[in-house]
């Protein structure tokens, strides 16, 4: 490895461990902006759902840690890493990042001003960061009670959003495209708290309710609540389980959507549901 990529390896592992200082959970990323350690399941022949369960490092957002001891075990495994990542949702702060994305045709801080002054909100003071593209990313706290999904240009063209599941590139890290930096005067800044307003656009739609059929019965219904009392850690692995018991039972196709309406209810986005529940269809011989 070149002098260069060490001292930019001990730079982000020194902005990071500063970061846990103020509680925030970080993961090592390559140059990519990837989390630099490659899945252990990469190899599977049928991988199932797993995040961090098996006890071995590579998944992602679920490894991030504020522990210095854990954040070194993970930068010694991955000495290439040049920047980390922040993971969103997640206590004390429960972040939220707005990533205002600069696009040929796209004004985002303009579609934010536009925003704030429909829905009568202010971003209140708060860390800003600089990207190596000139864009911006906000943070912002939210209430623990409430999960924020992932989203790209929902809310606005060119403003995508960092929330469960999801991860924020530090300040100080350093990519292809550059170095990542805290916007002047924001770097002591606590994330504030997400304005009330702004907070309800991010969150989306009510879901129709999709009872459990007739058909699914009172099986059906014990695999839904087996879903619904996942913590966070087991979700995905009861919504595999749970999914591949009702194919297997012939109920499959009449629980989906019951099923994906509890992982909601837990944390997991549409995206990851509808994945784990289509991974246990094919496991079991079933076309999703």
């Amino acid at each position: 490895m070149a002098t260069t990529d060490r001292q930019a390896t001990t730079l982000a592992l020194a902005h990071a461990l500063s970061a846990a200082e103020r509680g925030l959970a970080v993961i090592p990323l390559s140059r990519s902006k990837l989390p630099a350690l490659r899945s252990p399941h990469r190899d599977d022949t049928a991988p199932s759902p797993c995040h961090g369960a098996c006890g071995r490092l590579g998944h992602g957002v679920y490894d991030a840690s504020s522990d210095p001891d854990r954040i070194r075990e993970l930068f010694a495994a991955a000495p290439w890493a040049t920047g980390y990542g922040i993971a969103c949702g997640l206590p004390p702060h429960h972040l939220i990042g707005l990533d205002l994305d600069v696009k040929t045709g796209t004004d985002s801080s303009a579609a934010l001003r536009e925003l704030a002054l429909r829905h009568l909100f202010t971003i209140p003071p708060t860390v800003v960061v600089v990207t190596p593209s000139g864009g911006r990313h906000l943070w912002l706290s939210g209430p623990p009670e409430v999960v924020v999904p992932n989203s790209a240009g929902r809310l606005a063209p060119g403003i995508d959003i960092r929330g469960a599941g999801g991860y924020l590139v530090g300040p100080g890290s350093r990519t292809g495209q550059g170095v990542y930096a805290a916007a002047p005067g924001t770097a002591h800044l606590a994330p504030a708290p997400c304005p009330r307003s702004l907070l309800r656009l991010l969150l989306p739609p009510p879901r129709a309710h999709h009872p459990v059929s007739a058909a699914a019965g009172g099986h059906g219904q014990g695999l839904v609540q087996f879903v619904l009392a996942a913590h966070e850690g087991q979700r995905n692995t009861r919504l595999f389980w749970a999914a591949c018991r009702a194919y297997e039972d012939g109920i499959g196709p009449a629980l989906v959507n019951p099923l994906v309406d509890a992982a909601l209810h837990t944390g997991l986005s549409e995206r990851e549901a509808r994945t784990t529940i289509a991974s246990a269809a094919r496991l079991t011989g079933h076309r999703p």
